[in-house]
């Protein structure tokens, strides 16, 4: 069982940065490609971002090409998200996810989820 912890999240104007940290348990964190997803409010779930193991693989959407980086710690069993040039559009709930392969994360699903952290985009 894995459990991931999000933060991070938080209240910004348009053209700030955050930085989403998403905490996991359990020894075998390495072992997960990793991702984010978001869900603005009457919307459904879309995916931000993905990281393989060895951080050798990343997938971003189209919408946050060049001003979000995924990336991860293994050592600190943690995966970030640095978001620059934020818009008022970039706002939702964003969850961490936890997937054995990558197709799944492609898919739109994942084996573990965390419990999401609001960021709210101000124009």
């Amino acid at each position: 069982q894995v459990q991931l912890v999000e933060s991070g999240g938080g209240l910004v104007q348009a053209g700030g940065s955050l930085r989403l940290s998403c905490a996991a348990s359990g020894p075998t964190f390495i072992s997960f490609y990793m991702g984010w997803f978001r869900q603005a409010p009457g919307l459904e779930r879309e995916f931000v971002a993905s990281i393989s193991p060895s951080s050798s693989m990343r997938y971003y959407a189209d919408s946050v090409k060049g001003r979000f980086t995924i990336s991860r710690d293994n050592a600190k069993n943690t995966v970030y998200l640095q978001m620059n040039s934020l818009k008022p559009e970039d706002t939702a709930v964003y969850y961490c996810a936890a997937a054995f392969t990558f197709s799944r994360l492609r898919e739109g699903s994942a084996d573990y989820w965390g419990q999401g952290t609001q960021v709210t985009v101000s124009s």
